[in-house]
């Protein structure tokens, strides 16, 4: 993780704001439309959501990790050692209904968001990552909060270029 300057108040709004935002992008597709993707080779809408909504579930341990032991070390090997494209095979991504991912989205969120307004100083609290093949790095939950909300709207800005796109997944 990197050393930047964080905006609490603007983080946590977006932080926040990324269920709606996604429940609203994906809100009245069909079956169809959620197997859309930009190219046969790329994950469809629905495996992007469930990508989305698994990755911010895992990293919110990594961020009670750090607010609850600094001096630990967070990993997530087991995760790490198998290719994402692993992962969306093995979990059905491409066959499982998004409702309940954004149900689990939206309480995750919500849910985080209430512990790190309950404990503001926590944000400065950090915890060595441990990574697969790279050296070890410290990274605060501002860091972790900062990280999860570029990932989901990196993702949603994805499911936006797909619907603007008349490409079809195979």
């Amino acid at each position: 993780m990197t050393d930047i300057a964080l905006d609490r108040p603007i983080i946590l709004a977006d932080y926040l704001a990324a269920p709606e935002r996604l429940a609203k992008i994906i809100a009245g597709l069909d079956d169809a439309t959620l197997g859309r993707s930009l190219t046969a080779d790329t994950w469809t809408i629905r495996q992007i959501v469930h990508h989305i909504v698994d990755g911010d579930d895992l990293w919110s341990l990594g961020i009670k990790a750090a607010m609850g032991n600094s001096d630990g070390v967070f990993t997530l090997q087991w995760y790490w050692d198998v290719p994402q494209t692993t992962w969306a095979e093995q979990w059905r991504y491409a066959n499982r209904d998004a409702q309940p991912a954004l149900d689990l989205f939206r309480a995750n969120r919500h849910y985080m968001a209430q512990l790190l307004e309950a404990i503001p100083e926590a944000w400065g609290s950090a915890i060595t990552i441990r990574w697969t093949g790279h050296e070890d790095e410290r990274a605060s939950v501002a860091e972790m909060v900062e990280s999860q909300t570029r990932h989901a709207s990196g993702h949603i800005k994805e499911l936006e270029a797909i619907l603007s796109c008349e490409v079809q997944a195979p």
